[in-house]
């Protein structure tokens, strides 16, 4: 069945928490009330399904917003609102900003992730960015196999299970690993398949133990700047994969 298929892919142990779905809002849709507003329903929506876990809401920024001062101005923003009780709340700055916006949200619940990293440590790698480097920012997090770098930057599953080992290996920053279907994978019924064929792949070689620091975010590709929206219930189709030993 579904059901044996998924479970062939689950790693012997619950994953520490669990995002229903990465926020992919521009950085200009955070307003202090916005943000309010959303932490709220969010919480509500998500107590029944979650039970035990601890629901993410991860926003990331993408290449917003212009400024330095602007990402301050946006980081203290969701500080003030962001009560971190029911909650986990994670933003995603641009490289430039992690600092910033790291030293803005010091003493407030909110954790920090980084877009993204490359697998090497160090060399001749230009644009490139390692794990250390977002780590002695005081990263919570870091992003790999977000489909924007999957469809723009063109990383394969190979690529993204060498830097959710790296960023595993750290030691201290946990792994926010996207995974999610096409349109057309979506619309051909292969959405399960899909999403269990990359976490097998993007998972690959990570242990029990190191399970404890990943989390999965489901992020449909159909369904980000299109004007689709993914109905909750389809949201929850990694929910099976993350259910604990029956």
């Amino acid at each position: 069945t579904a059901d044996k298929t998924l479970r062939l892919y689950r790693p012997p142990t619950m994953f520490r928490s669990v995002v229903l779905a990465l926020a992919l809002v521009g950085a200009s849709a955070f307003t202090p009330s916005v943000l309010k507003t959303s932490v709220t329903r969010r919480a509500a929506v998500t107590r029944g399904a979650m039970e035990m876990r601890t629901p993410i809401m991860a926003g990331n920024w993408k290449m917003n917003p212009p400024t330095v001062a602007e990402a301050k101005a946006l980081a203290e923003a969701v500080g003030a609102v962001a009560k971190g009780d029911e909650v986990e709340v994670v933003v995603t700055p641009p490289y430039p900003f992690l600092d910033t916006v790291v030293e803005a949200l010091n003493g407030s619940p909110v954790k920090v992730a980084s877009q993204g990293c490359f697998f090497e440590e160090k060399g001749a790698y230009t644009g490139a960015v390692a794990v250390s480097m977002v780590e002695s920012m005081g990263c919570d997090y870091v992003l790999a196999g977000h489909s924007e770098r999957r469809c723009l930057f063109k990383d394969d599953d190979a690529a993204i299970n060498r830097k959710v080992k790296k960023i595993l290996e750290s030691g201290n920053m946990g792994c926010i690993l996207c995974i999610g279907e096409s349109l057309e994978e979506y619309e051909a019924g292969l959405v399960e398949s899909i999403c269990n064929i990359q976490l097998a792949k993007d998972l690959a070689g990570v242990t029990e133990a190191e399970m404890e620091r990943v989390v999965i975010a489901y992020e449909p590709v159909w369904a980000i700047g299109t004007g689709l929206t993914c109905p909750p219930e389809k949201a929850q189709v990694h929910m099976r994969n993350r259910a604990i030993e029956q």
